[in-house]
C-alpha cells in the first residue's frame, strides 16, 4: 500500500510540475486581472452591453444609460485605456465601438453564465 502512496505523489508532483511550466508570468496575470477590475464597474459593463449592439457615440450612451456625458466620458476613457473600445471621428462627432470581437465574446460568455 505504501507504494500506491508513493506513485501518487508521483503523479502529483507531474501534474503540479506541468502546471508550473505552463504558468503565465506574474506581470501577465496581473495584467490580466486589472482587466477584469475593469469589467467590475456596472456603468462600463451597461456602456459595453450597449457598445455591443451597435457603434454610439457619447451623447447615444449617455441617453440609453440616462447618465451625464461627463460621465460617460470618464468610463469611456477607462475602457479605452484598457484597449476593451476604440473610437472613430466622424466631423465633430466621435464614435465608440467594441474593440473587437474578444471583447463581444467575454460580454457574451459573461451573460450566458450569470444566465444559467
Amino acid at each position: 500500500m505504501a507504494d500506491k502512496g508513493n506513485d501518487l505523489l508521483a503523479a502529483h508532483e507531474e501534474i503540479v510540475q506541468k502546471v508550473l511550466e505552463e504558468q503565465p508570468d506574474d506581470e501577465v496575470l496581473y495584467d490580466l486581472a486589472e482587466l477584469f477590475k475593469v469589467f467590475g464597474d456596472s456603468t462600463r459593463i451597461k456602456i459595453l452591453y450597449a457598445l455591443s449592439a451597435s457603434e454610439l457615440c457619447v451623447g447615444d450612451i449617455a441617453q440609453i444609460l440616462n447618465l451625464s456625458q461627463s460621465s460617460v466620458s470618464h468610463q469611456l476613457r477607462i475602457l479605452k485605456d484598457s484597449k476593451l473600445v476604440r473610437f472613430r471621428r466622424e466631423g465633430k462627432a466621435i464614435f465608440y465601438a467594441l474593440d473587437d470581437e474578444h471583447v463581444r465574446n467575454i460580454i457574451n460568455m459573461g451573460m450566458e453564465h450569470v444566465e444559467e
